[in-house]
């Protein structure tokens, strides 16, 4: 098969374009489904709201995760190390460690 037969057409609409921005994820898992629900912490707010949840197989999680490690590798490459510097709290997104 050629590299023309392999591409997909992707079809973004107008709404979904615009984006939606997130400051914080919750992420829940069964033995079948990953959940991430995206979500805005606003400071001085007690209540987190979530924006978007995604539904996804763990392969697909895995998959989501090693393409996210080679696009920040890119990006750093391109644009330097990002740098994370101290956190105020603990709200946000966190790594296994943190």
């Amino acid at each position: 098969m050629d590299e023309k037969a392999k591409r997909l057409e992707i079809d973004l609409g107008e709404k979904e374009s615009e984006g939606i921005y997130s400051n914080m994820v919750l992420i829940a898992h069964s033995p079948y489904e990953f959940i991430f629900d995206f979500a805005r912490y606003l400071p001085g707010v007690k209540k987190a709201r979530v924006y978007s949840r995604i539904i996804m197989t763990p392969q697909h999680a895995r998959s989501l995760l090693r393409t996210l490690e080679e696009n920040v590798k890119k990006f750093e490459q391109k644009f330097g190390k990002i740098e994370m510097g101290e956190r105020e709290s603990t709200i946000g997104f966190k790594g296994p460690d943190e």
